[in-house]
């Protein structure tokens, strides 16, 4: 079966879950209230000690494709595939984290906040990024202008997005789905509450 590319994971559900794992004994069973609610792709930061087990762990769930965020550079790149990484986001993009990220062959979602970041990527062969800060970066309506001269270009924006707000988001064409934390709160997971949340966003498929 071939590795799916990043715009097909993109597609795969309207949410992709920004996860912070702090003990990894909750990395399982988050993992299996978000897919049984629907959102089977998992961004899993690098933002504690506990992300690269958490990773390794979350793999072992049917259905979970589990990817890492936070990637900043080469080295972190490296440690999230040894784990097991699936995909690969980071906040920005850099021609060191870049050029490693496509050698590897793995998806890759880099973020930006202005033209000059989607013109870089460009340059590398890009054309999905993540819009992050996304409220802070001018929120919608920022991003609508950015799209503009980018025609082939697509995004997943995060930053400020939650449920009151994601359905707008994913109206726009140039959205293929939104990251966000409201699906995967931290501290001891509530699975039945969890799952509840996750078919909420399931369903906030793009019109």
């Amino acid at each position: 079966m071939p590795t799916p590319s990043i715009d097909d994971l993109m597609r795969t559900a309207p949410v992709i879950p920004v996860i912070v794992i702090e003990d990894i004994a909750h990395a399982v069973p988050l993992a299996e209230a978000l897919v049984a609610g629907g959102l089977p792709v998992l961004e899993v930061t690098l933002r504690t000690p506990a992300a690269l087990p958490a990773i390794a762990a979350m793999k072992q769930v049917a259905g979970a494709i589990v990817g890492a965020g936070t990637v900043t550079n080469p080295d972190e790149l490296d440690a999230a595939l040894e784990a097991g990484s699936e995909f690969i986001v980071s906040p920005g993009l850099t021609e060191p984290l870049g050029k490693a990220a496509i050698a590897s062959g793995v998806p890759f979602l880099p973020g930006i906040a202005n033209a000059g970041d989607i013109m870089r990527g460009m340059d590398m062969g890009l054309n999905r990024f993540k819009f992050f800060p996304a409220m802070a970066s001018g929120g919608l309506p920022a991003l609508k202008a950015l799209a503009g001269p980018f025609g082939n270009v697509r995004f997943c924006p995060t930053g400020g997005i939650g449920p009151d707000n994601a359905a707008e988001w994913l109206a726009f064409d140039a959205v293929l789905c939104v990251g966000g934390s409201w699906v995967a709160p931290k501290g001891t997971p509530d699975g039945p509450a969890i799952t509840t949340m996750a078919k909420a966003a399931a369903r906030l498929r793009r019109t």
